[in-house]
């Protein structure tokens, strides 16, 4: 969407904060032992509490209210019986709505003590994120957010998951802009506009470019890769982007 009155704005802030916040409260309660089910009661009983609806739930009929990943798992991982373990690198992505305005954010994290390549992976998704974020500007191409992603990625000894994009969001959990790229693609020539909302998601690899479906309809695993990913709902002005969802 593009965000155009003083309405627009405090209703996209108001949802930003609440996922925001149900991230947080997820990430920090997920230790070894508990099961990413009992992470997603949490988030149930968060939206409820906030007069907010899930995204994945209430838009796609997805079996939980938030998509939690585990190792292998990159996105859309289905809340289970799964038992976190020390040093799995988790996946939390909280999206909802309220009110007829959609936000989106998710975060990769080690839990407790792990691999140092993990750790590494994740502070490097960051690094994509602020990279790419330094080119999101009206009247700036919109390819230019993938090249600032994937450079930082190489020059850290890392790739990209180059079918799992950014989008659009706003009134709608996924609208235009379809397609948010995390390398470059020449062609992808669009501009950037003022108001423009998006969800700007870096994927950082260890190896594999490409993800596949597990089998169960919506979760998307590598062979033998790690992958971290930073997302956040961003507003596009010519004062700067804003965060909603910090």
């Amino acid at each position: 969407m593009i965000a155009k009155t003083e309405a627009d704005f405090n209703g996209l802030k108001e949802i930003g904060k609440i996922v925001a916040a149900i991230r947080d409260e997820l990430v920090q309660k997920t230790k070894p032992g508990i099961t990413t089910k009992e992470l997603d009661e949490m988030a149930r009983e968060l939206f409820e509490k906030n007069g907010a609806i899930s995204a994945p739930k209430g838009e796609y009929d997805f079996p939980g209210y938030t998509c939690i990943s585990v190792n292998e798992e990159v996105a859309h991982g289905i809340p289970g019986n799964r038992v976190i373990q020390e040093g799995d690198i988790v996946n939390i992505d909280v999206s909802g709505s309220k009110n007829g305005y959609f936000a989106d954010t998710g975060i990769s994290f080690v839990v407790g003590k792990g691999d140092e390549v993990l750790e590494k992976l994740c502070d490097v998704a960051q690094l994509a994120f602020e990279a790419g974020l330094n080119k999101i500007k009206p009247g700036s191409k919109k390819s230019g957010i993938g090249r600032a992603v994937y450079q930082t990625a190489k020059q850290n000894g890392f790739t990209v998951i180059k079918n799992l994009t950014g989008h659009g969001v706003g009134r709608r959990i996924h609208e235009r802009p379809n397609h948010i790229y995390n390398y470059y693609e020449p062609w992808d020539d669009e501009l950037l506009k003022d108001g423009m909302v998006i969800a700007f998601e870096p994927f950082i690899s260890t190896l594999e470019e490409e993800v596949f479906e597990k089998g169960d309809g919506w979760t998307y695993i590598t062979e033998k890769s790690f992958v971290a990913q930073v997302e956040h709902t961003i507003i596009i002005t010519k004062d700067g982007p804003i965060i909603i969802t910090k």
